[in-house]
């Protein structure tokens, strides 16, 4: 293992990525590892925002209609230009809402509890905001929490694809999952669990909010029947980005569980009907008006996207997170560090998570010489290097950072607990 930093600045002379960290705005004297909670904010985003204000400016509200971005058909624009992102037909996706409020929606469509088929399964590493809604909608069907499954882990950070399939019992109706879990960065074999719970009658989603933008996906190929993430993580679109959902297309045509102004046929729409005639696309799971202000960000991103392709974007992450390992080992070993996350690359999402006693600390303590982690209770460290703007001499400088706060233990300088937003 070459720990010498002239093979880190090597690294970063071979990335044919390396000319999209301009386009990112980087706080100064900052080595920020924490684009897995929120990405960076790029110039093009900055652009696209003050492009919806001043068609604001000079349409007011033919702004829906007119200008280079009509504001009505936004959502779908915005949601083709991720489809390649998750590996679907633009018709199958939309940019709306949040990530809670589409779980909520897609689990009151396609939660239909019937017979002995009741029950809704889940995992018990997921992120909780998830398990809050799953709950909610059990309890709106008439269900208490027995009828939610979780299943367990073995180690208290990854999930067995077998223990998840041994629970797709005959009485589960709806499985959700994450893609990748939110601590480990462990991805779920998705297209394995999606034939598995087909061949059992059960419809299946997944929560993409740790996978999207980092890994690829190929919902359609899979035949998953929808998923749903956020846009403010790995994809950048700022913080409280409107979120987007995916169906798959098999469903066109049903009428969502919780329908709204913006679920109606564009065609139909302005008729005024008290009858609801749904979008014959991912459309129709809308719910309210979309926020125009808090969408734009993605017009300037997702270009991006376009621009790097999520192909490279996966290389590279790899490339990072397996030397950010590598490094962890030969300059680390010793100090009580534990590398929590699957070390295997198709197992991996984009972020490498230590296990530390003193974790807290220690994310204090890196903050404090400028490197930005993401502290996870009880004793997690998570150090997402992103791909179009992290460098590899970025990784080098963190690994040396870490080294000398433990040998210097300038971690008691702190307590040994989380802040208000870990």
């Amino acid at each position: 293992m070459n720990t010498e930093k002239t093979y880190a600045a090597y690294l970063d002379q071979q990335d044919d990525l390396k000319s999209f960290r301009d386009e990112f705005y980087i706080p100064n004297n900052t080595i920020y590892f924490d684009g897995n909670s929120l990405g960076l904010l790029s110039k093009r985003a900055e652009q696209s925002v003050e492009s919806i204000l001043n068609s604001w400016k000079r349409y007011a509200i033919d702004g829906w209609s007119e200008g280079a971005q009509p504001w009505y058909y936004l959502s779908e624009k915005l949601g083709s230009m991720s489809c390649e992102l998750v590996g679907a037909e633009p018709e199958e996706v939309v940019v709306t809402g949040s990530t809670t409020t589409n779980l909520h929606q897609l689990v009151a469509s396609f939660y239909n509890p019937e017979g002995r088929k009741t029950k809704i399964l889940a995992d018990e590493l997921n992120f909780p905001s998830d398990i809050y809604a799953l709950k909610s909608q059990l309890k709106l069907k008439g269900y208490d929490t027995s009828h939610l499954i979780q299943v367990k882990s073995q180690d208290g950070n990854t999930l067995n694809t077998q223990s998840i399939i041994a629970a797709m019992t005959d009485d589960v109706a709806l499985i959700v999952l994450p893609s990748v879990l939110y601590r480990s960065g462990q991805i779920l074999d998705m297209k394995t669990l999606t034939y598995e719970a087909h061949k059992r009658g059960i419809i299946i989603g997944f929560d993409l909010c740790h996978s999207i933008g980092s890994i690829p996906h190929h919902l359609s190929e899979w035949g998953v029947d929808f998923a749903f993430w956020c846009n403010y993580k790995h994809l950048n679109g700022g913080p409280g980005s409107v979120a987007s959902l995916y169906v798959n297309k098999k469903h066109f045509g049903n009428e969502p569980g919780l329908a709204g102004w913006f679920s109606s046929d564009k065609e139909k729409q302005f008729d005024m009907e008290h009858t609801l005639t749904p979008a014959q696309n991912a459309g129709a799971y809308q719910i309210g008006t979309p926020h125009l202000l808090s969408s734009a960000p993605l017009l300037g991103t997702l270009e991006l996207f376009q621009e790097a392709g999520i192909k490279r974007v996966r290389e590279k992450s790899l490339r990072l997170t397996n030397y950010l390992m590598e490094l962890i080992e030969a300059e680390l070993s010793g100090y009580g560090f534990t590398i929590a996350n699957p070390k295997d690359d198709a197992a991996r999402g984009g972020h490498v998570f230590l296990e530390h006693k003193e974790a807290a600390r220690i994310c204090k303590a890196l903050k404090t010489d400028g490197v930005i982690p993401d502290f996870r209770t009880p004793n997690g460290i998570r150090l997402a290097p992103v791909a179009l703007y992290n460098t590899f001499r970025e990784v080098w400088q963190t690994v040396k950072i870490l080294k000398t706060i433990m040998v210097e233990e300038r971690y008691n300088k702190f307590e040994n607990k989380r802040g208000v937003i870990a």
